[in-house]
């Protein structure tokens, strides 16, 4: 029976992760549970699942959640718990939202721990620490994202499984590229010229997905593809000219992948995070259950475009801090993060979401990140700068 930590238990990714949990009782053993401040949703599960350690980030929670808990669970409570429960469990989790999973996703490794990762920030912020980490004896990565979960599916068809083990050093010959899906968001089709009135209800009536806000915007600005780039790039040592994005709304084909003859090879199912979750929790073995089964009778069409880079220069953006590399995807994000914020809080257009985040770029400073700490240096780095910028817009708004 495999032994699995979820860090970020009530969140969407964890609450997902627990059904799917639910359903093979006999192949897996939650020992951990943990989240930030959900104290009661913390101590639901903790009574379902009956986990060894249950973690909570915020320590004046403690006494509640301990009053709460089954007889037995040991608590751990402070800004380390979530660490903590990184280390000793055979599969771990992250489905931390933010900065927070960093630390996480560099535990899980450090331990030699299978880590299904559903934590964008980690790869696309700390790329160079947790590649270093990666390389721990026993460390693996199993993406829970469903563009990288399909890419890691299809690979598999070509390569042998020590040459997956071996990701991200595995790739070349006979891979040509990669090619991410991305559904095109809420203004798929809209010129450039259109969008200057766009509203915050419009860039969240997203056509195939139910997400946060915050991501939600990200797929209207083409950003969330952008991020998912450098996450492939990270996850699988592809260069950026072999990495292909196509607009494809149906949302069905999760992405693909090109053979050096010409073959391409693509994972299709209904949108289920259910499946990558378990995916990565049996791999590599596959679960029975049917998550996003198809019934090819309702599929009718499956449409395939490039995506507008005039309307959508996020997209670009993020190529090219991909492309520079070190500290620059940290500073990408948290310059996205702080743009995407100013959006939804009303102070800034959704037009000028890109032109904060290239404002902040042109400052672009420093080098490759030694240390978890270094990657928060150039998230705050890149905040400030946007921070800066998109006062400057909203005051010329005015």
């Amino acid at each position: 029976m495999r032994t699995v930590s979820l860090v970020g238990s009530t969140g969407s990714i964890g609450r997902q992760a627990i059904d799917v949990l639910g359903m093979h009782p006999d192949q897996f053993r939650v020992v951990s549970i943990g989240a930030n401040t959900s104290i009661a949703q913390l101590a639901d599960q903790a009574r379902q699942l009956r986990p060894e350690r249950v973690a909570l980030v915020d320590p004046a929670g403690a006494g509640e959640l301990a009053a709460m808990l089954p007889s037995g669970t040991e608590l751990l409570a402070g800004e380390d718990a979530l660490v903590e429960i990184s280390k000793g469990a055979d599969v771990v989790v992250n489905g931390v939202v933010g900065f927070a999973g960093l630390p996480v996703t560099v535990a899980a490794l450090r331990d030699g721990r299978r880590l299904a990762l559903a934590n964008k920030e980690s790869l696309i912020a700390g790329g160079p620490v947790v590649q270093a980490a990666r390389r721990t004896p026993g460390a693996e990565i199993i993406p829970v994202d469903s563009e990288h979960c399909a890419i890691h599916q299809c690979l598999r068809s070509i390569f042998t499984k020590e040459q997956m083990d071996a990701l991200p050093k595995a790739v070349g010959a006979p891979l040509r590229r990669i090619v991410l899906t991305a559904s095109g968001g809420p203004f798929r089709g809209v010129s450039r010229r259109s969008l200057g009135e766009v509203s915050l209800a419009d860039a969240l009536a997203h056509p195939t997905w139910s997400m946060g806000p915050k991501i939600t915007v990200d797929s209207s600005t083409l950003m969330n593809k952008g991020l998912e780039v450098i996450e492939a790039h990270e996850l699988f040592g592809v260069d950026y000219g072999e990495i292909e994005v196509v607009v494809h709304p149906q949302s069905i084909v999760h992405s693909m992948i090109e053979t050096v003859d010409g073959a391409t090879i693509a994972q299709l199912s209904e949108p289920d995070m259910r499946l990558p979750i378990g995916y990565a929790l049996a791999y590599p073995d596959r679960l029975t259950t049917p998550f996003g089964a198809l019934d090819w009778r309702r599929v009718g069409r499956l449409d395939f475009e490039p995506p507008d880079r005039e309307a959508f220069p996020c997209l670009d953006l993020a190529y090219a801090a991909g492309r520079v590399g070190g500290c620059a995807p940290a500073w990408l994000n948290g310059a996205n993060e702080v743009a995407v914020a100013a959006f939804i809080g009303g102070s800034l257009r959704w037009m000028d979401i890109p032109a904060v985040i290239e404002d902040a770029l042109d400052h672009y400073s420093l080098g490759v990140p030694g240390s978890v700490e270094d990657v928060l240096e150039a998230d705050s780095s890149g905040r400030h700068f946007a921070r800066l910028a998109a006062g400057r817009l909203s005051g010329m708004q005015r």
